[in-house]
């Protein structure tokens, strides 16, 4: 056979068995799910509730919802196989004291799991309000919490005519009781649990293999295939791996052209059927959920032209400011800095450093834009009232969120290089959760064949 064809076809079957090659970690079955689903809450319970709830100063926290109205926090103690409460659900939680389980019990016509057993015979006590008075008086707590919130919409989750219903049948003795619980619901929102934490590395894994199987030549065929095309695999993927999403995905481009490059246009303005060409530079916007946490990813890739095989020296320079913002930004992370406080000590050592900075970092978890300290957001760069103002607690996890800007003299422009990775803070500081980017990924992938 002639050498250069037999070369061709070496490098056809490199290519198609390396497009092929991405490996995803082991998905449970829905069954398997639910298994670990209820065990981690059951664990968290009486290992992160208690804690939080001392510290906060309140005995008793209620978390109420009706049907298809449901509380944020009361979607994250429900069993796996409930997908929603059940007519009206109360759960009541009360701490006993040191050395105590914390009791648990659901004010409902059903055990709500195996987490909160039915604390309500219907036939004995007709009025299911009269039943959470009685179960109030019994124990006689110092503070009830409840979940209204200003600054966090996912401790905010008690609606009007539930509170009111509330008030009206506790009465003015145990009405006056009752407290915001805003802190023990970003605690128990925020805080990870040691369970969660050796599982979290595998989600965001198969997170990252699907971003990495996108930005390649199995799905993208420059000159042919949109970012609208590769938006739509994402979300395809996602429903053949037997998981779920939180957002839709975004795909946008940057290259040599005479568009500028703002916030607005990437996230909520690009082009939908914007064809990919060599030379582009690609972004994505990308997060699952799968055994009720969540990922949130930005990754970036370039698509070579013809005899090249790596980025252009000038976007490698670029992407290197986005990890050293990355690097200033997460070592500035310290137990009881408020996000505000962050946030401006990483943007002045950045601008410091002749780096254009952008950082609006969230918590990450039960939500994907979860309760706890916000760090910046991209409108507000000088700090975020309310949640920019709440300290940095340990064991809780961020979506590491930020951009730098870089003049490209090449392109006569400036570009954004826009970084998100999952990440996890503890006393140990900041780690990535599965590590992050640290070079533009290429299309096609390069081949270490030897031609010669």
């Amino acid at each position: 056979m002639n050498t250069k064809l037999l070369t061709l076809l070496l490098l056809i079957l490199f290519f198609s068995t390396a497009q092929a090659q991405h490996n995803y970690p082991t998905i449970l079955s829905m069954q398997e799910r639910a298994r670990v689903i209820d065990e981690i809450l059951e664990e968290r319970l009486q290992t992160i509730l208690p804690p939080i709830m001392r510290k906060e100063g309140i005995d008793m926290w209620l978390v109420i919802s009706r049907e298809y109205n449901e509380d944020p926090v009361i979607k994250t103690m429900l069993p796996a196989t409930w997908l929603a409460a059940r007519r009206r659900t109360i759960l009541v939680m009360y701490d006993q004291g040191e050395g105590k389980p914390l009791e648990t019990l659901a004010v409902a016509r059903y055990d709500v799991g195996t987490g909160f057993k039915s604390a309500w015979d219907k036939e004995k006590q007709p009025n299911q309000w009269q039943r959470l008075v009685e179960i109030i008086n019994e124990r006689n707590p110092k503070k009830i919490g409840i979940n209204m919130s200003t600054d966090w919409a996912h401790a905010d989750g008690l609606v009007v005519t539930d509170y009111e219903e509330l008030k009206a049948a506790l009465g003015k003795k145990n009405s006056t009781k009752l407290v915001s619980a805003e802190k023990v619901a970003v605690g128990w929102l925020e805080t990870r649990s040691a369970r969660e934490m050796a599982i979290y590395p595998q989600i965001v894994r198969i997170a990252h293999e699907i971003i990495d199987e996108a930005f390649s030549g199995s799905v993208i065929h420059p000159g042919i295939t949109t970012t609208d095309d590769v938006v739509w695999w994402m979300r395809e993927k996602i429903r053949e791996l037997k998981l779920t999403t939180w957002f839709h995905p975004s795909v946008s481009v940057q290259r040599g052209d005479s568009e500028s490059f703002d916030h607005l246009r990437s996230f909520s303005k690009r082009p939908e059927k914007n064809v990919i060409m060599p030379g582009d530079l690609l972004h994505c916007d990308f997060g699952i959920t799968y055994l009720r946490l969540n990922t949130d990813t930005q990754q970036h890739a370039y698509i070579l032209r013809p005899g090249e095989t790596e980025a252009p020296e000038y976007l490698k320079v670029a992407f290197k400011n986005g990890n050293r913002l990355q690097d200033i930004f997460t070592n500035n992370f310290k137990e009881g800095k408020t996000g505000n406080q962050v946030l401006k000590e990483s943007r002045e050592a950045a601008i410091a450093e002749g780096i254009k900075p952008s950082i609006y970092t969230h918590p990450i978890g039960y939500h994907g834009h979860a309760a706890g300290t916000t760090l910046g957001m991209w409108d507000s760069q000088g700090g975020v009232p309310g949640d920019g103002d709440y300290p940095l607690h340990l064991n809780t996890a961020y979506s590491i969120e930020l951009n730098a800007s870089t003049f490209i003299k090449e392109w006569d422009k400036e570009i954004r290089i826009m970084l998100e990775e999952d990440a996890y803070f503890d006393k140990d500081g900041v780690r990535y959760i599965d590590g992050r980017q640290t070079e533009i990924l290429l299309i096609p992938r390069v081949s270490k064949i030897n031609t010669d």
